[in-house]
Parts: structure tokens; sequence; C-alpha cells
């Protein structure tokens, strides 16, 4: 799975490939540079005391790794076991784990313009789904991985903690822009970033809203450098309608905002993967959930 080749190897397309699964008869969806591998179920080592989403651990390769049931995540009531069932080993925010799902059915290619949020009406404030997109006879669900790790293991997210050791720097004149669409992310964001002395910050749930924002800029003061109204760019790369590679290469590839220094805040950023963002010019990529590096990156391309 990890060697798969396509057009998704070039940076900044604004598309992306999904591994669809299926739990209790929906259709589900992960990023496939999220997955290394699929495999058939295997013997699973209870652990007393885990989370109750957690079945056990695996042996795998040299490697101990979690396994946690995306049904019991999601709610979905207990079956019988199945031939089909299939575990999904991923790896991102530098951590490796393993979902158990119903069964793995094919890979999709797809735009980020084709992915739509989720109403806050159906979705409720506790939903995984981060986001729907549309086929003729049914949808596929994009689930929030990193929120159902960081929900069993609060310590593997972002920690206010890790910015004490920096000290204390003037940051407050320094205006920052942040495209995250995940909501627990932008609020951790913000407590950090506050924490560490950020007092302007702007967020934006995709690389679509945070671009029409910088270009309203440019097109309102021609006369002026973007470095007068922003100093710095975070992104993610997974999001909603414009992803954090496209959206870098838009703004490096645009006249007036290409001196703009921009940070790729991912969970997908590994030695495998960074040359995606170098070859669209961002200025630094960093991995979830490093944000002592983050801040640490910010004085160096912003201060």
């Amino acid at each position: 799975m990890h060697e798969h080749k396509g057009i998704l190897l070039e940076s900044g397309t604004n598309e992306l490939e999904i591994v669809e699964f299926e739990i209790n008869g929906s259709f589900y969806g992960i990023n496939v540079i999220k997955v290394k591998e699929i495999i058939q179920p295997i013997p699973v080592t209870v652990i007393p005391h885990s989370h109750s989403n957690v079945e056990g651990i695996i042996h795998l390769r040299g490697e101990v790794l979690p396994v946690v049931d995306i049904r019991k995540v999601l709610g979905a009531p207990i079956k019988n076991e199945s031939f089909q069932e299939k575990y999904i080993v991923a790896e991102f925010n530098k951590l490796k784990v393993v979902f158990h799902v119903d069964n793995v059915s094919q890979i999709h290619r797809i735009s980020w313009e084709q992915i739509e949020k989720p109403s806050e009406l159906y979705q409720g404030g506790d939903s995984p789904v981060v986001g729907v997109v549309k086929r003729e006879n049914n949808m596929l669900l994009l689930l929030d991985f990193e929120r159902i790790i960081l929900e069993i293991s609060p310590d593997s997210g972002i920690n206010v903690g890790r910015l004490k050791k920096l000290g204390q720097r003037e940051r407050s004149s320094k205006k920052l822009m942040v495209a995250e669409d995940s909501p627990l992310l932008r609020k951790l964001l913000l407590d950090t970033l506050t924490e560490a002395g950020f007092e302007q910050v702007e967020f934006f749930e995709n690389g679509f809203d945070a671009y029409a924002y910088l270009e309203n800029i440019v097109q309102s003061n021609r006369s002026e450098k973007i470095g007068e109204h922003v100093h710095l760019l975070i992104t993610d790369i997974e999001m909603p309608k414009m992803d954090g590679h496209h959206l870098t290469r838009k703004v490096k590839e645009h006249a007036q905002l290409n001196s703009l220094p921009i940070i790729i805040f991912s969970s997908l950023i590994t030695d495998d993967l960074k040359h995606k963002g170098e070859k669209v010019g961002a200025d630094d990529q960093i991995s979830k959930p490093e944000i002592a590096e983050l801040v640490q990156s910010i004085d160096r391309l912003a201060l």
C-alpha cells in the first residue's frame, strides 16, 4: 500500500486517494497516505484496564501495535466475527496504530473540492466525521483519526507544558494565520499559541478560505506588501476544498504573496512525505503534535 504510485506523488494537485472501508453497512474513508498496509486480523493480546475502544495489542514485524476497534469508536452494535474483517495499519503523528474494520473495499481518487464539511445540524459536537463525499448511491464519511487517537491517549496531543522551556519572548505584534479543519485542533492551537505570546491569530477551516482571505488583502492593499498584514501562515495538509499542499503552492506562485513564510503543521510529516512540502515551497514542515518546535520555527521565520 505504501508503495502506491500515481499522480498524488505530484504535490499541490489538491487531490487525494482514500481507502474505503465499511462499518455496519456504512462507508468510511482514510487517506491512503496514512495507510502502511492492510492485513487479515491476527491474535490480539488484551491489556487490562485499557481504553474501551482499544481491543489490545498485536505483534507485527517486530513492533507492538495497539488495535483500535472502529466499530466501538462509532458506537456501532457488536456483531459476530466475519472473514471479511480487516486490520488497517496506519501511521501519523509519529505513531503507528491498527484500526479494526468490517471490510476494506476499494481506493478512490478524488479532489479535496468534492469533500463537504459536515453540517452541525446532523453531526453533533462529538462526531469524529470531518468530511462527507457524496456519491451516486451513497456517501463516504471521512473520519478524524487524530481525534480518535487523542481521545484514547490525551498525552499524544498538543501540550501547552512543552512551551514552558522556551521562555518569554515578545511575540504579541506578530499576525499569524492558521488553516486547520479540526475544531479540536483549532482550540488546542489557539490555547498554545496564546500561551506562547501570540495574540493575533486568525483561523480558517480550510485552505480555500485562507487563500481567499490573502487574495482579498492583496486586492485591497495593492501598494503594500503582504508582510504588513500577515507575518506567517500555518497550514494543515488534510482539509476540505483545498489542502495544505495546494494552498502552499498557490501562495508561493503568487507574485504578491510568495514572500509570506509558510509552515506545514500536519500529522503527515514524515521522512517519506517531506518531499511533497519541499516541492510546493514550504518554509518548514513540522509533525503534530510538536508544538514547541512549531513555536521555535515561527520565531525563526517571523520574529
